[in-house]
């Protein structure tokens, strides 16, 4: 499936933010909007103690905002000579086209988009979580699956929830050609499933809570936890080609993040609010979505194949789908050697 047809929403869909206009300045008091262009460039001196620039994108919710709002909190970016540029986008297809046209460095990104990492877009430079944030909704009145047949179904292609759409229709014997499919960004999708254009949507939280607050009868019709025999990872993400020195810094960052919180959910939540400029209550119920991995797990099942076998798991069912053509080794595009060797380092760091 061609990333080109998401290019028309492409340059209203990412708005660069420093990390003071979310409420979570660098506490060094620089610049945070100051990143250098391009993986080539990324990791240029600039400023006192040759600072490094980074330019990260992210998703607006738990998963995606909490590490590096627990970054900023906790001077892990400052102690690691890092200056990030946070940048909002509204799914991780985007950010991947942003990373191959040099526009980011870094990024994250959901279960639904490790097709681009797959298919050489990107790098998996670090698993976040496992999710559960995906749905299928439908309107009042629509009780299956199989009732979406002939019906308007949104969805945002490439995302998650097209993944769970697919992996729904799969599991009723029927595919995206029994329905109409409606392909939109996620914002028209709210106001168009609040507003009745549309049946239902593939779609994730928090933004079906946020349709909920409009449509407070609509119906969840499938959820990543009715698939039990996959698993939905989240991840960050950097383009194909970066400084592996700088990505050991920053994957550094944010194993250290990760083990806070984990050992600190309920703070996290409060972090993420702040940076999401949200209610602690609406952070917590998006976290609620989340299973928690600590760094030591991800370690772990990084050395025993478990995060390949997820990344394989997705990569066949894109398969099936046409995303891709066939699964490639997990090593063409995670290289989890080299997120150990950061992982454990930036353990010993802590510790000394």
């Amino acid at each position: 499936m061609s990333l080109s047809r998401r290019a028309l929403i492409a340059s209203l869909s990412a708005t660069t933010l420093s990390l003071t206009a979310v409420g979570c300045s660098s506490k060094d008091g620089s610049d945070s909007k100051g990143g250098s262009g391009g993986s080539g460039a990324a990791g240029k001196a600039g400023g006192a103690g040759g600072t490094r620039k980074i330019r990260f994108g992210y998703i607006a919710d738990f998963n995606g905002s909490s590490l590096l709002a627990i970054a900023d909190d906790q001077d892990l970016w400052k102690k690691a000579g890092l200056s990030p540029s946070i940048s909002v986008f509204t799914n991780g297809p985007i950010q991947i086209q942003a990373l191959g046209a040099g526009d980011l460095d870094f990024g994250y990104i959901g279960p639904g988009a490790m097709w681009l990492p797959a298919s050489g877009k990107a790098k998996v430079i670090a698993v976040d979580t496992l999710t559960d944030a995906d749905r299928v909704i439908a309107r009042p009145g629509i009780t299956s699956i199989e009732q979406l047949a002939g019906r308007k179904v949104g969805v945002p292609e490439g995302t998650s929830g097209e993944m769970i759409l697919n992996l729904a229709l799969k599991k009723a014997g029927m595919t995206e050609k029994d329905i109409k499919k409606v392909p939109m960004d996620p914002s028209t999708l709210v106001a168009a499933f609040s507003s009745g254009q549309i049946d239902g949507a593939g779609f994730f939280y928090p933004l079906v809570e946020t349709i909920k607050k409009r449509v407070p009868k609509l119906v969840e019709l499938a959820a990543d936890t009715d698939f039990p025999d996959h698993s939905f990872p989240t991840a960050f993400v950097s383009g194909p080609k970066t400084d592996p020195a700088l990505t050991a810094k920053v994957v550094g960052v944010l194993a250290q993040a990760n083990d806070w919180r984990a050992a600190n959910k309920d703070r996290a939540i409060s972090l993420a609010a702040k940076m999401l400029q949200v209610t602690d209550a609406q952070a917590g119920s998006d976290a609620a979505n989340v299973q928690l991995l600590t760094t030591a797990d991800l370690v772990a099942k990084t050395k025993d194949g478990t995060v390949d076998g997820w990344l394989n798991g997705l990569a066949e069912f894109f398969v099936g789908t046409g995303q891709l053509a066939k699964a490639p080794a997990p090593s063409t595009y995670y290289d989890g050697a080299a997120f150990v060797a950061a992982a454990q380092a930036a353990g010993k760091a802590t510790t000394r």
